[in-house]
């Protein structure tokens, strides 16, 4: 018998089904935190001290809309949303590797942190690995999202 609340087409949800259980649902939350962290840190940076450092408060929103994006997109099924998941993660680790090397070659011009300056040193290199791992994720369970 059908649960009224379920979903009709069943198989609509079962390509995500390996990517959001188990260590995807860890990922997943990893990703979740750090959209949370870098959107409040981004808000409250703007909003009493933008003028301080303008650039580096920027590139910290920017970097939660990327986290913001590939939360959703990990977390949900399909194609679709597993290439918007790798290409949201990918910019994440550009991101990462272009602000922490102009952040490690010229500290000058990053006088306030971001997210990702010094390859995220402040969040203990976490933003430097996440997309690693993010990346991975996605590359071990792209046979399912193609589906």
């Amino acid at each position: 018998m059908k649960n009224s609340l379920s979903n009709s087409n069943d198989d609509a949800a079962a390509p995500a089904a390996g990517r959001t259980t188990g260590a995807g649902r860890l990922l997943i939350t990893v990703y979740g935190i750090f959209a949370i962290s870098a959107t409040a840190r981004a808000g409250f940076q703007i909003a009493t001290a933008f003028n301080d450092a303008p650039v580096a408060y920027l590139l910290s929103a920017f970097a939660a809309v990327v986290y913001i994006v590939a939360t959703i997109s990990l977390a949900r099924p399909g194609h679709k949303w597993a290439v918007a998941a790798t290409v949201a993660i990918c910019i994440e680790l550009a991101g990462v590797l272009v602000v922490g090397l102009l952040s490690v070659l010229d500290a000058a011009a990053f006088p306030h942190s971001t997210v990702w300056s010094m390859f995220g040193q402040g969040y203990g290199y976490v933003p430097l690995i996440l997309p690693l791992v993010g990346l991975w994720w996605l590359y071990r369970h792209r046979a399912a999202a193609d589906k």
